[in-house]
């Protein structure tokens, strides 16, 4: 996730100022969330634009790896003993395949994955997510490292979490929306 700039109100005549920075780092965030009860699992990665160019690997490779985990912390919270299936729903990243992946899933034969058709992000529940953390923790806001993009996004989605009731309305009018364009 990056820093967005989004149109605001400001003082006639004056026009409001937001910074920007040159910056390649860059933060990624993978979540699922439960649509039943609303509950949350995470797993943020920062990657710095040094670290890249010292380790060499390719985007996809590093989000695979970065998936895999992500994969492990949903095992870790919904686990065999107590959850018979776990159904992940993903869109067609690159990174959501490889063997990082099928490693995880042949260590939680419990998870399974389901791919959403392409180019159909209006049936992706997590993608009303990303909106709403967006608007609250990244909108026009300058950040002095991609570590305080982490915090700030972290601190967000910690909110957004023990509010579940927003968390549920946003999945019952995804649920809605996807059944209106299927029929």
């Amino acid at each position: 996730m990056v820093p967005t700039l989004v149109r605001t109100l400001g003082v006639k005549g004056r026009r409001p100022v937001v910074g920007t920075r040159d910056d390649k780092d860059l933060f990624y965030l993978f979540a699922s969330l439960d649509l039943v009860t609303g509950r949350l699992v995470r797993h943020g990665v920062v990657s710095e634009q040094r670290q890249r160019r010292r380790e060499g690997t390719h985007k996809t490779r590093r989000l695979a790896h970065a998936f895999a985990r992500h994969l492990d912390a949903v095992a870790r919270a919904y686990p065999a003993e107590r959850h018979a299936r776990v159904v992940l729903t993903i869109d067609n990243a690159p990174w959501h395949a490889g063997e990082p992946v099928k490693a995880a899933l042949a260590r939680h034969p419990h998870l399974e994955l389901y791919r959403l058709p392409s180019y159909s992000p209006q049936l992706n529940v997590i993608e009303r997510l990303w909106k709403v953390l967006r608007a609250e923790a990244t909108h026009n806001r300058l950040f002095a490292h991609v570590h305080a993009l982490a915090g700030a996004l972290d601190r967000t989605i910690r909110r957004l979490a023990r509010r579940r009731r927003p968390l549920l309305t946003l999945i019952l009018s995804a649920k809605k929306r996807a059944k209106s364009s299927a029929g």
